[in-house]
């Protein structure tokens, strides 16, 4: 979704940031008619900031350079062209002025929003089995774009739906009776170490039950595994507002029965073949999909419908994001029908396919675990390499690619592993800090925490200005990622940052070996220096946030 589609959503962008600024120069340029799109560049030989106004224009796109370049005086140190792309390097009065007042006053760098609320559904598996390794990938998913969408004011409840409801929920009141008599369990049962579990915990309950009746033990299972689910998701970080029950909310409350009148009153309900059909072949879908079964339960077509009209309607989102697993796929396009059967935009409704996960050690896949019977759990991941590495080694990877998790690097520490690579840049930042507010140095600390243009201006070599780029790189970032929801963006900028400042560590010595150098000319680039360092903690730390990753003191 572009910008201008967001904005008729209630969010309105500041003019601050950079992006902002580079799009309103170009305006000045070619007018107010034509649509184009400037990017941050992942590339530095492509600049810092690149457009595409040349692709949507005829003519010469070095003469519309030179004119983007006039009309930007001091913003730009040089504009090239590359293709149709037009490339622009920011100049450095330019940039440093920029992270100042980033730094002194963030919000003003992002979007706001004036009454945007957003529902954001993830994870949602069924309560009838430990959470999976594919689960804490759409979780974390789900948990990063909540925090970059709160990060620029959007209210956002994260929800999580339990499907503790129908079949499922029954076949594993089963497969728990069966388990508690020792009996053997079919191949259409739940089986693993934890049906087992469950048994065990719930024996003295199935017990005093007076009828072994497979749905009030599944409930009881369901209930068992979703505490255990809640426990699994506060151990990695993952937040949810509201716990959003089928059997309680929808079952119990008939709003599905109040769904399905809905759609018989505007006559787009028919029964045959014994069973009640939308005809959404009449909206949008290639066929008329089953509402309620032959037996009398609804489909979860149905559900889905009343779960998303309480979403839009009754709890009154503008918008709702689901986060679905890759066997979902064919169900987006029926939903959407149905969401329009009801009368409802279904562009209110964005959908998330998360694509599958391997897990590989020593170039070889995993196998499966024991305890789960056919799939690794996201409690054994996290055991193995702990909540940090799990979460990046997630998020540098876009939902819509299948993923190899690579177990030996997740366990590696090295700067080979991404994860140790960026959370070492931030801690060599607090130890540098650290040392010059030491008695030693006698250094106040006050003197680069508080971020002016003046404590900047002594930076002047290539590495020290590489590194401001790559800092004033993210409320643009932010703003991207709040657009489209790819958070590998987020991952591959903390790359690139800590990039820019090992090398900075590496060629500029920050704080001089004896007390002569920190006099003078000397003590001020000290100063400027260490007002660098400051700031690539500040910023690490808000992605580091944003991420849901730890900003550890020490490794």
């Amino acid at each position: 979704m572009l910008l201008g589609e967001r904005l008729s959503c209630g969010v309105i962008a500041n003019n601050a940031n950079m992006v902002k600024k580079i799009e309103e120069i170009i305006k000045k340029v070619v007018g107010e008619g034509v649509n184009f799109l400037v990017m941050t560049s992942e590339r530095s030989e492509f600049g810092n900031y690149s457009t595409n106004v040349a692709f949507m224009i005829p003519g010469n796109p070095n003469e519309l350079a030179e004119k983007i370049k006039d009309a930007g005086g001091d913003l730009f140190e040089k504009v090239e062209v590359k293709g149709r792309f037009i490339n622009f390097w920011i100049s450095k009065n330019a940039l440093i002025e920029e992270l100042t007042g980033f730094l002194q006053n963030p919000k003003s760098y992002i979007l706001n929003s004036k009454s945007l609320k957003i529902n954001l559904e993830f994870v949602s598996a069924n309560p009838t089995g430990p959470l999976t390794m594919a689960n804490g990938r759409g979780g974390f998913l789900g948990d990063v774009i909540a925090n970059v969408l709160e990060n620029i004011g959007v209210k956002v409840t994260r929800e999580y739906y339990i499907n503790d409801a129908g079949n499922q929920i029954k076949l594993l009141g089963e497969s728990v009776l069966l388990s508690h008599r020792k009996a053997l369990l079919g191949e259409e049962h739940y089986k693993g170490e934890y049906v087992e579990e469950l048994a065990g915990k719930l024996k003295s309950k199935i017990e005093k039950l007076k009828t072994e009746n497979a749905e009030e033990i599944g409930r009881m299972a369901a209930e068992e595994l979703m505490r255990q689910i809640k426990k699994s998701v506060q151990d990695v970080g993952i937040k949810f507002d509201v716990w959003f029950s089928e059997y309680q909310k929808l079952r119990k409350g008939k709003e599905i029965q109040k769904v399905l009148d809905l759609l018989e009153r505007k006559k787009l309900v028919e029964r045959k073949e014994g069973a009640t059909w939308l005809k959404t072949s009449d909206i949008a879908d290639e066929k008329d999909r089953v509402l309620v079964k032959s037996d009398g339960q609804p489909t979860y077509f149905l559900v889905d419908l009343a779960y998303h009209y309480d979403k839009l309607v009754k709890r009154k989102f503008n918008k709702a994001i689901d986060i679905w697993g890759a066997d979902h796929h064919g169900y987006v396009a029926r939903l959407k029908s149905g969401i329009k059967a009801l009368g409802l935009d279904p562009e209110r409704l964005k959908i998330i396919i998360i694509q599958l996960v391997r897990l590989v050690e020593n170039g070889q896949e995993v196998k499966m675990s024991k305890r789960a019977g056919e799939f690794v759990t996201l409690d054994e991941l996290i055991k193995e390499v702990g909540k940090d590495a799990a979460r990046f080694f997630f998020l540098s990877y876009s939902p819509d690619t299948h993923m190899d998790f690579n177990l030996t690097l997740a366990k590696e520490k090295s700067s080979k592993n991404p994860v140790y690579y960026v959370q070492y840049a931030y801690v060599r930042c607090n130890s540098i800090l650290q040392k010059a507010k030491s008695k030693i140095f006698n250094f106040q600390f006050s003197i680069f925490n508080k971020f002016s243009i003046s404590k900047f201006k002594n930076l002047n070599t290539e590495s020290e200005m590489t590194l401001v780029r790559e800092l004033m790189k993210l409320p643009d970032i932010i703003l991207q990622t709040a657009e489209d929801y790819q958070v590998s963006r987020l991952a591959r900028y903390a790359m690139e940052l800590a990039r820019a400042f090992h090398n900075f560590y590496e060629k500029e010595r920050v704080i001089p070996a004896d007390a002569e150098a920190m006099a003078g000319e000397g003590r001020k680039i000290m100063e400027s220096r260490l007002a660098l360092v400051a700031a690539t903690r500040e910023i690490l730390g808000r992605v580091f946030d944003l991420l849901g990753i730890d900003k550890p003191k020490k490794m």
